[in-house]
C-alpha cells in the first residue's frame, strides 16, 4: 500500500471511530451489555472457525523461524476464546460506571461542584502477537462507551480478522455503530506511524508488545500514550515464610506459563531460609529445564541439586525479562535489600513478597514501587481479569491516569460538573 492510500485508510478510520465515539458515549447500559452477551455467544459459536484462521498464522509464523514464546502467545486455543468470552460475560454483568457523578460538595456560593466519569473517546491500539488481545480491548471499549481502532501485528493477521468480525456483529446485533470498533486491514507499518499521529481523531494510543515497539511509539506519539516497557517481576522469599508455600508458589509463578509479562523473571532469598528453599524449588526448576542464572551464593546451593541448570549471573540478568524458561537467582540478607534491589532493577510492574511477617510485608506493600505489588501470591495474578476488571487493555508502568491492570475505569476520564440555581459570581 503506497503512502498516500495508508493516509487516506487511516483517516477513513480515524473519522468514522469519531462519529461513531458521539454514539457511544450516548449508548444505553442495555445495549452494551447486549453486544458483550452476544459477542460471548459468538466466540464459543465459532471456536473451530476462528481455529482454522489461527492455523494459518501459526504455519506463517513457524515458517518464519518466529521463536516457540511468540508463537505461543499466536495461539487461540478453545480455553483461550472460552477465557475471552468470558471476559465479555463478566464485563456485561458489572455496572455501569459511565455518568457516575462523585464528589459532589455544596460550596459557600451555593453552587455544587462534583465529578462526573465520562469516556475518553477514541483510543488507538497497537499490539504484537496475542489475537485475544482484539476481543480484549474491542469488549473493553464497548462497556467504557468508547471507540477504538485496532491494530494487531501482521503475524495474526488473519485471527484478528475473523475476531474483528464477529466484533462487529456483536454491535450491529445490539443497534451499536458498526464503526465503534475498527481493525486496520492493512499490515504495512506506515499505518501506526499514521494511527499515533492523529490527535484530530484519536484521543489516546495504548501500545502492547515488545519493547522496541513501545519505545518507538512512545518517542513518536502526537497522542497521550498508556504503556509499560517490559516485565521484569520478582519473586522475594522472605526469612521467615512457609516453606512449602514459598516452593509452590515461586514454581507457578515462574513456570505456570513462560511467555507472559507477569511471569516472574527474578527470584530473591532471604539468606536465613535460602538452604532449606533452594534445593526445593531448584529441583522443580531442574524437572521442568528452567536454567537458572544465579549469584555466588545461590550457585553454591543449586549446584547440588542433580539435574540443575545453572550459570552465573552478569549484571545485565538482574533486569532481563526472559519470557522463556530462566530465572535469575540471587541471595539478599533480607527485607531492605529486597526492597533496594528490586526498586532499582525492576521494571515496576509486578513483584510478590512471600513471608510470614506482617511487618515484613506492609513494608514490601507500602515501598515497593510497581504497579502490582503481592503478598503470599503469584505473580501471575497480575492480571485484569483475575483482578476483576472483566479484562484489561494491557498493564500500565506509569504513575498517571491509570496504572497497572488498565479496566474500564483506566479508558474513561473525569469531568467537572457544576450544578446551580442562578447563582453569579461576585
Amino acid at each position: 500500500m503506497n503512502a498516500t492510500s495508508t493516509t487516506e485508510l487511516m483517516n477513513t478510520l480515524g473519522s468514522q471511530a469519531k462519529a461513531a465515539s458521539a454514539l457511544m458515549a450516548r449508548a444505553g447500559a442495555a445495549s452494551k451489555a447486549r453486544a458483550l452477551r452476544e459477542l460471548a455467544r459468538l466466540l464459543r459459536e465459532n471456536v473451530a472457525p476462528l481455529q482454522l484462521e489461527n492455523a494459518k498464522d501459526l504455519e506463517r509464523a513457524r515458517a518464519a523461524g518466529l521463536a516457540e514464546p511468540l508463537v505461543d502467545r499466536l495461539k487461540l486455543t478453545p480455553k483461550v476464546i472460552e477465557t475471552c468470552a468470558e471476559g465479555c460475560e463478566q464485563l456485561a454483568a458489572m455496572p455501569d460506571i459511565m455518568g457516575e457523578i462523585r464528589g459532589m460538595k455544596q460550596m459557600p456560593s451555593g453552587i455544587r461542584v462534583g465529578q462526573m466519569r465520562v469516556p475518553i473517546g477514541v483510543f488507538g491500539m497497537i499490539y504484537e502477537s496475542r489475537p485475544n488481545v482484539t476481543i480484549e480491548a474491542a469488549s473493553l471499549s464497548i462497556k467504557s462507551g468508547n471507540a477504538c481502532i485496532l491494530r494487531g501485528g501482521s503475524e495474526a493477521i488473519d485471527s484478528n480478522r475473523a475476531l474483528a468480525t464477529l466484533v462487529q456483529q456483536a454491535l450491529v446485533a445490539a443497534g451499536l455503530p458498526t464503526d465503534a470498533v475498527q481493525l486496520v486491514p492493512s499490515t504495512d507499518r506506515a499505518a501506526v506511524g499514521q494511527l499515533i499521529t492523529m490527535p484530530q481523531y484519536v484521543d489516546l494510543i495504548i501500545p502492547r508488545g515488545g519493547k522496541g515497539l513501545i519505545e518507538r511509539i512512545s518517542a513518536e506519539a502526537k497522542v497521550p500514550v498508556i504503556k509499560h516497557l517490559d516485565g521484569n517481576c520478582h519473586t522475594y522469599v522472605d526469612d521467615p515464610c512457609d516453606i512449602a508455600m514459598a516452593v509452590t508458589v515461586a514454581d507457578n509463578a515462574k513456570t505456570q506459563k513462560y511467555s507472559p509479562c507477569n511471569a516472574t523473571e527474578s527470584l530473591l532469598v532471604a539468606r536465613g531460609v535460602a538452604a532449606d528453599f533452594l534445593p526445593k524449588i531448584g529441583a522443580i526448576y531442574a524437572a521442568k529445564g528452567v536454567e537458572m542464572r544465579g549469584c555466588p551464593d545461590s550457585m553454591a546451593i543449586l549446584a547440588t541439586v542433580p539435574g540443575a541448570q545453572v550459570k552465573a549471573a552478569t549484571e545485565q540478568d538482574w533486569s532481563e525479562e526472559y519470557l522463556a524458561p530462566v530465572i535469575s537467582v540471587k541471595l539478599v540478607e533480607g527485607v531492605d535489600e529486597a526492597i533496594s534491589h528490586i526498586n532499582r532493577y525492576s521494571s515496576h510492574h509486578t513483584d510478590a513478597i512471600l513471608t510470614t511477617d506482617h511487618v515484613h510485608a506492609q513494608r514490601f506493600l507500602r515501598e515497593v514501587d510497581s504497579a502490582s505489588v503481592m503478598v503470599n501470591a503469584s505473580t501471575r495474578f497480575a492480571d485484569g481479569f483475575e483482578f476483576g476488571l472483566g479484562a484489561e487493555i494491557g498493564i500500565s508502568t506509569d504513575k498517571f491516569h491509570a496504572r497497572g491492570p488498565v479496566g474500564v475505569e483506566g479508558l474513561t476520564s473525569l469531568k467537572y460538573v457544576v450544578l446551580g440555581e442562578g447563582e453569579v459570581r461576585g
